[in-house]
C-alpha cells in the first residue's frame, strides 16, 4: 500500500514509518519543517513538507492522491498552548479527513487520545486538548466516505514495546509504549474489518495481531 502519515516526524509516526516500510509499504510523512526530512528518510519514508495549519484542502488532497490509506498522527505537542490544540489537534485532523475524502482515500486511521470528548469541561491546556481531539473524532465519525478507525491510547511512554496490549472499546486508564501504539496502527491499517470502531489501548497480555483480530468487525 501507499500510506500517507500526517505528523510524519512525530515519535509514534517515525516508529510506524519504520514498521510499514519494513513490511514493503510505500510511505510518505507530512512534516512542517524541511530540517525534519532526514529523520523521516532514515525511517524509510518520503518526507513531504506541508504546514497543515496553513495548507488548503486542495494542497492536502494533492498529497493524498493515489494513496491507499492515511494516518493522522499529528499533534501540537506538550509545550503548545490551547490555541494550537485547536489549530492542529482539531482543525488539521478535520482538514486531513476532508482531504482524504476529496482524494478518494477510504482507509483512514486516527491517533486520538483516551478521554477525548468535544464536551469535556475545564480551563487547562489539557482540557482544551481533549476537547480538540474529541471534536476531530466526531468529524471523522461523520465521514461515510471513509473506512475510519480511531485509536485512543493511554499514557504514552518511551519504554521498549512488549507487543502485548489490551485493545477494547473501553479499557480503563493505563500506560502503553509508543512502540506498541505504532504496532497497533500498522496492524489496524491492514485490518479493514476494524472500520467504524473507536478503540482504547493500554499495555496488556494479548499480542497485537491477536488483539486486533479479536475486535475486527465488532
Amino acid at each position: 500500500m501507499r500510506i500517507v502519515i500526517a505528523g510524519g516526524h512525530g515519535r509514534i509516526a517515525l516508529r510506524l514509518e519504520r514498521l510499514l516500510t519494513a513490511g514493503g509499504h510505500e510511505v510518505a510523512g507530512i512534516i512542517r519543517k524541511m530540517e525534519q526530512s532526514d529523520a523521516v528518510r532514515e525511517a524509510g519514508a518520503e518526507p513531504v513538507v506541508l504546514d497543515m495549519e496553513s495548507a488548503s484542502l486542495e494542497m492536502v488532497a494533492a498529497v493524498l492522491q493515489g494513496a491507499d490509506a492515511a494516518v493522522f498522527a499529528a499533534g501540537a505537542g506538550p509545550g503548545s498552548g490551547a490555541a494550537r490544540k485547536e489549530t492542529v489537534d482539531r482543525d488539521a485532523a478535520v482538514l486531513f479527513a476532508d482531504a482524504a475524502e476529496r482524494a478518494g482515500v477510504r482507509r483512514f486511521v486516527v491517533v486520538s487520545s483516551m478521554g477525548a470528548d468535544a464536551a469535556h469541561e475545564g480551563d487547562e491546556v489539557f482540557d482544551a486538548y481533549l476537547r480538540a481531539k474529541g471534536a476531530a473524532d466526531e468529524h471523522v465519525r461523520g465521514k461515510a466516505a471513509l473506512d475510519w478507525t480511531i485509536l485512543r491510547p493511554g499514557m504514552l511512554t518511551d519504554d521498549a514495546g512488549t507487543g502485548l496490549v489490551r485493545l477494547e472499546a473501553s479499557t480503563g486508564r493505563g500506560p502503553i509504549p509508543r512502540d506498541d501504539v505504532a504496532a497497533l496502527l500498522a496492524e489496524l491499517l491492514d485490518t479493514r474489518a476494524t472500520a467504524g470502531l473507536t478503540l482504547e489501548a493500554v499495555s496488556g497480555d494479548t499480542p497485537v495481531s491477536v488483539a486486533v483480530r479479536a475486535v475486527a468487525g465488532n
